[in-house]
C-alpha cells in the first residue's frame, strides 16, 4: 500500500459518467471509486432516494473523513479514480477536495440529461448540478488547476480521440483497453446501481449517440432553460478539435483583424451581454427577412461623429419600413453611451447600429406577427479606417447593377444587402478592395460599400443620390469640397469618365475618405492620391477632430485609457 495519485471526475447525472468509469477500470494502473461522497451528500442535504437507508447504514457519511481516509488515502495502484456528481460537493468538506489531486470535467447536453433523469427521478435544477460544475470549473481555474472539460456526445462519436485527448490533460498515458470492458454488472458499482445502471450494464463500450432526440416533456422546459447556459458555458472549455458537426465543421478560431475586439460587451435589444452571447432570436425579423434598418457611427476624441444626422436617418428609414414600438431617440443614445462606457471606447473605433423590426410570434413575412417591439443592437468595436488611405485601393467594376429605387428606395438605410454583397463578392474573386456598381442605365452609383467622386481638371464630381445611399460622409465631404473652393457637380457618370478621371476616391463612415488608383485596370491619374483628394482629407480630418457629441463618461471610465490600434 501506498500513495496514490487521485482523479477527480466531476459531471451531471445521466452524462455517461458511469461509462467513462468502467472505461479508466480497465487500465492497469487504476482502481475505481464510484460516488464515496454519496453517503454524506444523503445526510447533509437530506434528500431521498429509494435506497437512501441502504447507503447511509453501509457507507460512511461522515465527508471529511472519506476524503482522508478513502478518497486520499493508501492504495495498490498508481492512481485512484473518483466518480463524483457535481452536488455531491457539500458545503461541510473541506477545501482539500479540489486543492489535491487532478480533476476533470464531464458534460452533457440537458436536452439528452433531462428524459432520461425524468424516468428515474424528478429532476430538478439543484439535481441536475450543472451549475455545480460551472462553480467547480471557475473555482479550480482561480486555484491555477482549470480542469479538462470533455462532452458525451464528443466521446460517443470518437472514444478514442476524447480519451487520448483526455490523458493527455491528465498527464497520464492512454491506455487502449479503456475502449472495452466486459458487460454485467461491477463489483465496484455503487449500491444504487439496480437503479441507474440497467443500460450501461448492457454495454461493452462507449455506443454511438441516439440519431434523434428523446421528446422533451413540456414540463421540463423551463429546467432546460435554466440549464443551457452554463452546460455552453462549459461547452466552449471543451477541445476545439471535437466541435465536430455535419452543418458546422470543426475550424480553428480565426485571428481577428483587431485582437482586443475579442472581449467586448455587445448592447443586444436592452442589456449589455459578452460578444460569444450576443445574438438574436431566430425569430426575429433581422434573420427572417434582412427586416433592419442600420447606421455606422464613428468615436473620435471622446465624440461620437454625426451623431444627430445618423439617428435622423435611422428614424426615417424605420418610418418609411412602418416600424412600431421603435425607442426614443433617447433610449437610442443611452444605449450608445452606455456601451462605450462598458468598453472603455472613446478613439478608434465603430459603431454598428442596428435596429430590426423585432421579434416575431411566430415565423412568417407578415409584420402583424411583430408583436415585441423592435430590437437594438449596438456593436462597438475597436477599428481603424478599413482601406488604405495613404495608399490608396484598386477597384473594378461589378456586373451586378445597384437596385433601382423602383424596387427599394436607396433612401432607406436597411439590412437587406445582398445587392451588395453580390457585387462584394466580384470584387474579392478580382482581388480588389471594392466594386463599382453601376445603375439600370449603365451609369457609376457607388461602390458595393462607399459613395465615389471623382476629380476632372479640378473640379469635382459625385453621382446623384437616385440609386446610391445618400451617405452622411458623402453629404459631409459635399459641404468641405464647396468650403474648400472647389466646384462640385451631382451628376449622372459613366464609367468610362471615370476611367479616365485626375483623381478619384471613396467615402464612408468606416473607411472615411479613400484614394482610389486603379479601376478596371485603369491607372487613375498618374497613380497617385491627388492633390484634391489631400486636401479634403485633411480638411475631414479636421472636422472630425473639431466637432462631433460629447461621450458622458461615468467616474471609472473616465480613469481608463483608449486602446491603441496600430
Amino acid at each position: 500500500m501506498g500513495e496514490v495519485e487521485v482523479i477527480h471526475s466531476w459531471s451531471a447525472p445521466r452524462s455517461l459518467s458511469t461509462s467513462l468509469m468502467y472505461s479508466f477500470a480497465q487500465r492497469d494502473d487504476i482502481e475505481v471509486l464510484d460516488e464515496p461522497l454519496y453517503a454524506n451528500f444523503l445526510r447533509v442535504t437530506g434528500v431521498d432516494r429509494p435506497y437512501r437507508d441502504e447507503v447511509l447504514s453501509k457507507m460512511d457519511s461522515d465527508g471529511n473523513k472519506v476524503l482522508n481516509e478513502v478518497i486520499f488515502g493508501p492504495g495498490e495502484k498508481k492512481y485512484r479514480y473518483c466518480k463524483h456528481i457535481a452536488k455531491q460537493r457539500t458545503p461541510d468538506l473541506t477545501a482539500d477536495l479540489m486543492k489535491r489531486g487532478k480533476h476533470f470535467i464531464l458534460i452533457r447536453n440537458p436536452l439528452h440529461i433531462l428524459p432520461s433523469f425524468d424516468k428515474v427521478v424528478p429532476p430538478s435544477f439543484s439535481e441536475l448540478g450543472l451549475s455545480g460544475l460551472a462553480s467547480i470549473y471557475c473555482e479550480l481555474t482561480e486555484l491555477g488547476k482549470a480542469p479538462p472539460v470533455i462532452d458525451s456526445e464528443d466521446l460517443q462519436k470518437d472514444p478514442e480521440a476524447v480519451l487520448r485527448g483526455l490523458c493527455e490533460d491528465l498527464d497520464i498515458p492512454f491506455q487502449s483497453s479503456m475502449l472495452r470492458w466486459e458487460a454485467g454488472p461491477k463489483d465496484y458499482d455503487g449500491m444504487w446501481a439496480q437503479w441507474w445502471y440497467g443500460g450501461v450494464h448492457k454495454s461493452t463500450g462507449f455506443s454511438k449517440p441516439r440519431e434523434y432526440l428523446a421528446t422533451l416533456p413540456v414540463h421540463l422546459y423551463d429546467l432546460l432553460e435554466q440549464s443551457m447556459p452554463f452546460y455552453k458555458m462549459l461547452r466552449n472549455k471543451t477541445r476545439k478539435t471535437f466541435h465536430t458537426s455535419p452543418l458546422r465543421p470543426s475550424l480553428p478560431d480565426p485571428p481577428l483583424p483587431v485582437p482586443e475586439n475579442e472581449k467586448i460587451l455587445v448592447w443586444v435589444g436592452d442589456e449589455l451581454v459578452p460578444r460569444n452571447d450576443a445574438k438574436v432570436s431566430v425569430f426575429d425579423s433581422v434573420v427572417q427577412g434582412g427586416d433592419g434598418v442600420w447606421e455606422g457611427l464613428r468615436i473620435y476624441n471622446g465624440k461620437v461623429f454625426k451623431l444627430e444626422e445618423h439617428l435622423d436617418r435611422m428614424s426615417d428609414s424605420a418610418k418609411a419600413l412602418a416600424f412600431v414600438n421603435v425607442p426614443s431617440r433617447e433610449a437610442i443614445k443611452e444605449a450608445i453611451f452606455k456601451t462605450l462606457n462598458a468598453n472603455g471606447m472613446f478613439n478608434n473605433s465603430h459603431i454598428r447600429l442596428t435596429l430590426t423590426r423585432g421579434k416575431k410570434v411566430t415565423s412568417g413575412m407578415s409584420p402583424a406577427f411583430n408583436l415585441y417591439g423592435c430590437t437594438l443592437i449596438v456593436l462597438a468595436e475597436w477599428k481603424p479606417p478599413v482601406y488604405d488611405n495613404t495608399g490608396g485601393i484598386k477597384l473594378i467594376t461589378a456586373t451586378t447593377r445597384r437596385n433601382s429605387p423602383n424596387s427599394v428606395d436607396s433612401k432607406i438605410h436597411h439590412n437587406n444587402l445582398i445587392n451588395n454583397i453580390l457585387a462584394k463578392i466580384e470584387g474579392n474573386v478580382a482581388q480588389v478592395e471594392d466594386a463599382l456598381m453601376l445603375d439600370k442605365d449603365g451609369f457609376v452609383s457607388e461602390t458595393n460599400a462607399t459613395n465615389v467622386f471623382m476629380v476632372k481638371k479640378g473640379q469635382v464630381f459625385t453621382p446623384h443620390a437616385d440609386y446610391c445611399l445618400p451617405g452622411i460622409t458623402r453629404a459631409t465631404v459635399m459641404d468641405l469640397i464647396v468650403k474648400e473652393k472647389f466646384i462640385l457637380h451631382e451628376r449622372r457618370i459613366s464609367l468610362s469618365e471615370f476611367h479616365a478621371a485626375d483623381e478619384v476616391w471613396t467615402t464612408g463612415t468606416m473607411g472615411e475618405l479613400t484614394p482610389v488608383l486603379m479601376i478596371d485596370g485603369r491607372v487613375i491619374g498618374d497613380g497617385k492620391v491627388g492633390p484634391v483628394t489631400k486636401q479634403i482629407q485633411h480638411a475631414y480630418k479636421t472636422l472630425t477632430e473639431e466637432s462631433g457629441v460629447l461621450i458622458p463618461r461615468s467616474d471609472l471610465a473616465a480613469l481608463g485609457g483608449d486602446i491603441p490600434i496600430s
